[in-house]
Order: C-alpha cells, then sequence, then structure tokens
C-alpha cells in the first residue's frame, strides 16, 4: 500500500474508528490499540475498497471485531478508569457520553455504531456477527437502559 494513501486514511478514519472503540471498550489505551490494530491489518490485507463507504465500513468492522477479542481477553482487566472527559461532537454532548459509558460494552457499540455512525441494523449485523433482530432487540433495550438513566438524572 503506498504510504501516501495509508496517511489519507487514518487521518480519515482514526477519529471514526476511535469513538466506535471507546465506545466499546470504554478505556482510552486499548481504544488506541484497537484503532492502531485495525491499521495494521489493513496494512496486511492490503484490500481493494469499491468505495469510501465500503472502506469505513470495513475499517469500522475489523475495529469492532478487534475490540470483541480484546473483551473477551481473560488478560482484560475488568475495570478501566473513568477518564476526565470522553469525546464528544459537542460539548452539550459530554453529559450523555458520560452516561453512555456507564452502559455494558454490547450496548454501547450498537447505539454508537447506529447513532454516531449512522449505520441501520442490517449493517450493525453484518459487522458484529450478531443477527439483525438481535442488534435490533439490544438497540431497544439500549435505549430503555440510556432513558432510565438520563430520566434518573433529571430527578
Amino acid at each position: 500500500m503506498d504510504p501516501n494513501r495509508l496517511e489519507t486514511l487514518i487521518k480519515t478514519h482514526e477519529n471514526t474508528l476511535y469513538r466506535a472503540a471507546l465506545a466499546i471498550l470504554g478505556d482510552a489505551h486499548e481504544a488506541e490499540d484497537a484503532v492502531q490494530d485495525a491499521f495494521l491489518r489493513l496494512l496486511e490485507k492490503g484490500p481493494e475498497f469499491e468505495s469510501p463507504a465500503h472502506e469505513k465500513a470495513w475499517l469500522l468492522r475489523v475495529t469492532v471485531n478487534g475490540c470483541k477479542s480484546r473483551l473477551r481477553s481473560p488478560w482484560r482487566r475488568r475495570t478501566a478508569p473513568l477518564l476526565d472527559t470522553y469525546p464528544a461532537a459537542a460539548p452539550e454532548e459530554q453529559n450523555l457520553m458520560e452516561t453512555i459509558m456507564t452502559l455494558p460494552a454490547r450496548d454501547r457499540a450498537v447505539l454508537h455504531l447506529y447513532y454516531y455512525e449512522g449505520y441501520q441494523t442490517a449493517e450493525i449485523a453484518e459487522m458484529t456477527g450478531w443477527r439483525e433482530g438481535t442488534v435490533r432487540s439490544r438497540l431497544t433495550r439500549a435505549r430503555a437502559k440510556l432513558g432510565d438513566l438520563l430520566k434518573g438524572e433529571l430527578e
């Protein structure tokens, strides 16, 4: 792969991949490692992409799968320190991001891919290896949990 092409891909997709990895893993250092692993995988495989959307989907799928592997790892610490701040697109989203980070990894993953990355449930199912019905039910449960947590903050 051309080094300039790799640099362009990194600049284009690193923030998206990092936010997805952080939403799943809840740990900034592990998220950085997962993104790095995704780009290493890109270098190793060197796939040809049909379009920029295909390129982004491939990188996200590799990142999500890498995060899932990290979550299954016996070496993974089961608790992670909370960050001082979480990456949010806007300052007003900070509270929402902190609330989302209290959800389990699977809930964070499905919410992030659906709302922040704009993928449909069928696309999320393909990326995660879950059935489409499973994605829809996890999305519904995650919304309900998030709603309850946000309601609790308002009271």
